[in-house]
Formats: structure tokens, sequence, C-alpha cells
């Protein structure tokens, strides 16, 4: 998700591109949702880091066909890059874009309208997750038994897509994952400003926060943080929109946004202008792997919550396995 280009010309050149292998099924490899024009599909990757089955992941962790389907790889979307690659890429509330305000008289954007902004972009998320609670019931029958179809092979393939009950829920989680994660690239929740320079709309505050923020954790009754914002974004070129008559303006999404940099082996330093001062990239990145860990374990408290423990379970233990059938049963345990 690099603003600047895969919100509209990386993410045009990204479809052109899976076009010419769309009658082929995945290939094998890879925030941004692409490799190259300045991204290193930084979704897929913390995805990756946070749920893959790898040693610095907990477990349950997704197998690699199913974590494929979650994340994508080299030269294939997931269900990561799906706000990315479709009309959901000029939706605000997709990527928690336009929750800006600068306390200065005039501004055209209150600090009303930003909070407005922001929690839409929490309640998108939320639905998202719900949407995943109430699919996977499709996954186990009522007598604890597997269900459904489980082929998740095709699922984000452009001609004649697989449409199978599991990449209808891997589906609804990549899109709260991607929000969840959009937060962090997006808003001010953990970066700093340039020291060397005035606070200014194009040198907005920052919170300078290290960790995922509660008020988005979707547990209880959080308070929203004081000073939280994003950016405005309407299309590309940046440049054409969120301006006002008489040379003014609002904060813009290229003026907080911290999405292409290193994540593995390490995460490292960041390459947009906001992303590469003060660590904010570093931040960014690490608040996003913790918080799609938590949004996986609220997924799996809600489960149990709607299910029981036997059925979710199970479900979870068809979400994570390349091979349901041979690798789950009513007695799986989660271990």
């Amino acid at each position: 998700m690099s603003p600047r280009l895969s919100r509209g010309l990386g993410r045009l050149v990204f479809g052109l591109s899976l076009a010419l292998v769309a009658l082929q099924g995945p290939s094998a490899g890879a925030f941004g949702t692409i490799i190259g024009l300045g991204q290193n599909a930084e979704h897929e990757r913390i995805t990756r880091v946070a749920l893959g089955c790898s040693a610095r992941a907990p477990k349950p962790c997704f197998e690699p066909g199913s974590m494929a389907a979650l994340a994508g790889h080299e030269g294939s979307p997931g269900a990561i890059a799906i706000p990315d690659i479709t009309a959901l890429t000029l939706y605000n509330p997709a990527h928690c874009d336009s929750g800006d305000y600068f306390a200065r008289p005039g501004y055209p954007h209150s600090a009303a309208e930003a909070r407005a902004a922001l929690s839409a972009c929490r309640d998108w998320m939320r639905a998202h997750l719900e949407a995943a609670i109430r699919d996977s019931g499709r996954l186990v029958d009522r007598q604890g038994r597997l269900a459904g179809s489980m082929d998740t092979r095709d699922c984000y393939r452009l001609v004649l897509p697989s449409h199978s009950d599991k990449c209808a829920v891997i589906s609804d989680l990549g899109i709260a994952l991607h929000v969840a994660q959009d937060f962090y690239a997006h808003t001010n929740w953990v970066d700093q400003p340039d020291r060397g320079a005035p606070i200014s709309k194009t040198n907005p505050p920052g919170l300078g926060h290290s960790g995922p923020a509660p008020w988005f954790s979707l547990r209880g009754d959080v308070a929203f943080p004081p000073g939280l914002i994003s950016g405005c974004f309407t299309a590309i070129p940046e440049s054409m929109f969120c301006n006002q008559a008489g040379g003014g303006g609002r904060i813009k999404h290229e003026n907080l946004e911290k999405d292409e940099g290193r994540i593995e082996p390490t995460v490292g330093l960041g390459t947009t202008p906001r992303g590469r001062i003060n660590g904010n990239f570093a931040r960014a990145a690490l608040a996003a792997i913790a918080d799609t860990r938590d949004k996986w374990a609220l997924l799996r408290e809600g489960l149990a919550a709607r299910y029981g423990a036997a059925r979710a379970r199970l479900i979870v233990c068809a979400l994570v396995s390349d091979d349901p059938g041979r690798a789950c049963n009513a007695a799986w345990n989660g271990a």
C-alpha cells in the first residue's frame, strides 16, 4: 500500500500483471501489496511474521497453503490485498484514512469529523471480524464434523476464482487484518514528527507510542486517544486533492504514511519521508504485527463464544490447516 502509487497506479499495475497469470494457479515466493514501485509486499510480510508457522509466531499458526490464501505470495494476491486491488482502494474506512485534524483556526476538517472517520475505520474492522465469525459456521456442522468446501488454491485468481467456504472466511479475515495494519501506517499513533522542523500540516504532531493502540483493540470501553489523526486521501496524485482555496489544505495521507520499508528478515528502516525518521516505520510495523496477532486471537475468542469451545477448535484447525480432512477432528486442541 504505497499511498502515493498503490492507492491508484500501483494497484492498477498490480491488477494488470495479475491478469497475465490469471488463468494459471498461484506461483511460489513475496504496508505494500506488490513487490516494486517502492513497495515490498509489506502487508504480506507482516501477516506472515505475525501468523505463519515459524519459530517467531505463536500457535495456532497458518500452514503454507492457507497462509498463501491469507497473505498472498509473489505474483499472486491473498485476502490481505483485497482492499488494495478492488473498489475498496478508494474507501477510506478500509484504510483508516481522512481522519485529519490540525488545531489551527480555519482548518477545514473538525476534530469531531476526524474522530468519526477513525471510528468508521474501527467499525469496518469489527464488522469484518464479525463476518468471519458468522461465515465460519459453514466449516463445521452441529455434530462437530468438518463441513463445507475447503479448497483455497484459487481464492483470489482473477478469472474463475474459487468461492469455497474457507475462502469466504479467509477473505473476511484478510479485510479486517488489512485495516488493522493500516491503522499503524496511516495514523500518528506510533510516530514522531521531524524534530528539526516546526509542527505544521506537512509535519503533523505524532503520539509516539510503541505497540498496539488499546482503543483499536475492540476490547472493552476504551476512550478515543486525544490527538489521534490520519491523513486526508481522495485519489492520486495527492497534490491535486485535499486542498482548499486560498492556498490552504489538509494534512495529507503522504504526510503521515509509513507504508514502505524492510520487514524481513528483521524489521528495519522505512523509506517514506515520515517512515524513515525517528524509527517511525519500525514502530508501525512492530505494532501492526502485534495487532495482527491480537485480531487473530479476538477472532478465536469470538468463535468460542458463538459456537462453543469444541466446534471453535475445529473451525480454527480448518482455517489454518492445508489438509483439514487429515489434520482436524473434534478432539483437536489447538496446541
